[in-house]
């Protein structure tokens, strides 16, 4: 008869052949998004969902308004870099009271200290 290796030892040496996904602390992925997306300058939100929001505004003041496809590539750009600027700002507020998470109350301190209306 053939001596086998208990089944305990089988499976522990198909475990070390099976390699496991690396498991990255908490935090580490999200800080590799930050830095990929900073260094891209795409276009992050949208174009047909901020069109329709600017047409939408666009109603509330003169109905039949046209819009050249460069002038709302333009606000969309201007829109996110407004956003992106108040996000920094709106994550030194967090940091500053120390905390990792960002908050409504962050936003608003942000906002009051750059002196715009809330």
């Amino acid at each position: 008869m053939v001596d086998r290796p208990p089944l305990v030892s089988l499976l522990r040496a198909l475990e070390e052949l099976i390699k496991k996904p690396r498991r990255y602390r908490p935090g580490t992925v999200a800080l590799r998004e930050i830095r990929k997306y900073q260094k891209n300058t795409e276009l992050l939100i949208r174009k047909l969902p901020v069109q329709r929001l600017v047409r939408e505004i666009a109603q509330l003041l003169k109905h039949d308004m046209r819009f050249q496809s460069h002038a709302v590539l333009a606000l969309q750009e201007a829109a996110e870099a407004y956003l992106v600027g108040l996000f920094e700002d709106t994550n030194l507020c967090a940091v500053h009271s120390k905390h990792v998470t960002i908050m409504s109350k962050d936003v608003q301190l942000a906002r009051r200290i750059r002196g715009e209306r809330l």
